[in-house]
């Protein structure tokens, strides 16, 4: 298919200008007075003599670079030295020049455009059009036969400001959402209609930003965020970056034989697969106990190993692999116009694989639409939006000092007023009893307005948190509030069900019965799955 390019007019079938081509090297400054004839480029420590990376890096540095690698050898393999040396600048630009560009992002219904703060929400999504593939490649794929442009795979992305971890959250592409000026349907189809809006005349590309625009909307509504980058990768450019990297390790629990649809044949156990098993590996939901959700996972689970692989020496050591790497993710890629993937991968220098984590929109349930077809219940929006909000918050800045400690008086300058809320007889009047013995002031007892209290409560006036705070050191676990019934300068204790005595903690309440949270699967986890 056609795909609009960016403003350097990269192609993967064009060559490299020789200013980004690494034989070539980087052409020296002209002789001038007092200066030697082989001034090396900004950043690189390369000469006309020495043009090849792997040469560069293995001879000296000087000036910012010799203080770099002076502050720690191991620094010299992280991504930060990668980012910020000359090799890391000419693989920016080898990305620059061959990516495909796009109008994905759009002007109007992205929550809070034009208000990016300096976290970053990136939307990635797999396409699943076959119309680049050959006839031998679909057969080798399993990949059956063209049916138009299937955004299947839907990722949003979140990096916060510094840098320091990475979420990654799938939607089912069967999610049943609001799709902006078409009412409900699965997600999937926003891409679709958004396509269909452009006028057939209009060129691909057009048709293609169309789509994305109207996908980005879907995803910004549901989510509350505001989407700043798009990113699609298609099937084949996803089968040439698993075979650059050389395979990803996975582990599967049980043995899988899905030959009649994505051609997944797997045992069980760890094994490293690539290329059309990889795809296969991503593709299957027949015959697995989840289905989609299963795939899900599936996905999330390779994506991690890619970036596990990424990170680790085998890569971090290689330059010439490094140049693979990026060469094969730029030719399969589309990006939106403002995407720099250079600040893309500065951003994430301090994400590790145990800082990276995977999880799946908040589902409630699968169903039937009008149309009977399969679909899968989101959350409201309410709790989808808090949910996000959560992802998205930045991280607490440590506390410059620790924090006082709680003042408190002595108990005999504490008055209280015992009240029983626990439904046991008499209940009221030993506590009093323990509450004298330590030394506080009971002015009187009773019951409560209720016998179902099921935590005990110490209510107190405002200006009277010294007086509550020193009453609750004698009742480990009850929680004190303010109340406009408690009258100044007396603590009114309400006695619940979990109470067991003065100077004895409460009892916690029951854990709840609700489903829990799905637990977030970091890209360090290589437990098995189905």
């Amino acid at each position: 298919m056609s795909r609009d390019r960016n403003e350097h007019g990269g192609s993967p079938g064009r060559p490299l200008p020789a200013r980004l081509d690494p034989r070539a090297g980087r052409p020296s400054r002209p002789r001038s007075q007092g200066a030697a004839a082989e001034d090396p480029g900004p950043g690189t420590g390369r000469t006309e003599r020495d043009t090849d990376p792997g040469t560069a890096r293995r001879t000296g540095r000087r000036g910012g670079r010799a203080a770099v690698v002076a502050r720690s050898v191991a620094a010299v393999l992280s991504v930060v030295l990668l980012g910020a040396s000359g090799w890391g600048w000419y693989l920016g630009r080898v990305a620059e020049a061959t990516v495909n560009r796009t109008d994905a992002i759009p002007t109007a219904g992205n929550t809070d455009a034009g208000n990016a703060t300096s976290a970053m929400n990136l939307l990635l999504v797999g396409n699943d059009s076959r119309a680049a593939l050959t006839p031998e490649q679909l057969a080798e794929l399993t990949a059956g036969t063209d049916s138009g442009i299937n955004t299947d795979t839907m990722i949003l992305v979140h990096v916060p400001a510094d840098g320091s971890r990475a979420s990654f959250v799938s939607f089912p592409r069967d999610s049943y959402v609001e799709i902006p000026g078409y009412g409900m349907d699965k997600l999937n189809a926003a891409y679709a209609y958004g396509y269909g809006e452009v006028d057939d005349s209009a060129p691909e590309a057009d048709r293609q930003a169309g789509g994305a625009q109207l996908l980005v909307q879907t995803i910004s509504q549901l989510t509350g965020l505001q989407i700043d980058h798009y990113a699609e990768v298609d099937l084949l450019g996803f089968f040439n970056l698993t075979e650059v990297v050389g395979g990803v390790t996975v582990n599967l629990c049980e043995a899988v034989d899905d030959s009649e649809y994505s051609g997944a044949v797997f045992p069980a156990g760890e094994q490293v697969i690539a290329g059309a098993e990889a795809l296969a590996f991503v593709r299957q939901r027949h015959g697995l106990p989840r289905g989609d959700l299963d795939r899900i996972v599936r996905q999330q689970v390779f994506i991690g190993g890619v970036l596990r692989k990424m990170l680790s020496d085998d890569v971090l050591l290689d330059l010439g692999k490094q140049r693979e790497l990026v060469q094969a993710a730029s030719e399969s890629l589309t990006i939106d116009r403002d995407l720099v993937l250079l600040d893309l991968a500065q951003q994430m220098q301090a994400v590790t694989a145990d800082s990276i984590e995977f999880q799946t929109v908040p589902i409630v349930g699968d169903g039937r639409d009008d149309q009977g077809r399969s679909i899968l219940e989101l959350a409201d929006e309410d709790t989808l939006h808090e949910f996000f909000a959560d992802l998205s918050a930045e991280p607490e800045a440590p506390a410059s000092e620790a924090p006082a400690a709680p003042v408190t008086v002595a108990p005999s300058q504490v008055t209280v007023q015992v009240y029983n809320g626990s439904g046991t007889s008499g209940l009221a009047a030993e506590a009093a009893s323990a509450l004298e013995t330590a030394g506080f002031t009971v002015a009187s007892t009773g019951n409560a307005d209720s016998n179902d209290y099921d935590r005990t409560v110490i209510r107190h006036a405002a200006g009277d948190e010294a007086l509550a705070t020193t009453l609750a050191a004698q009742i480990p676990g009850a929680t004190t509030e303010v109340s406009e019934d408690a009258s100044t300068g007396t603590v009114q204790l309400v006695l619940g069900s979990d109470f067991n005595g003065i100077g004895v903690a409460t009892t916690p309440p029951a854990p709840s019965a609700e489903v829990p949270a799905e637990t977030p699967r970091t890209a360090a986890d290589t437990s098995c799955i189905n």
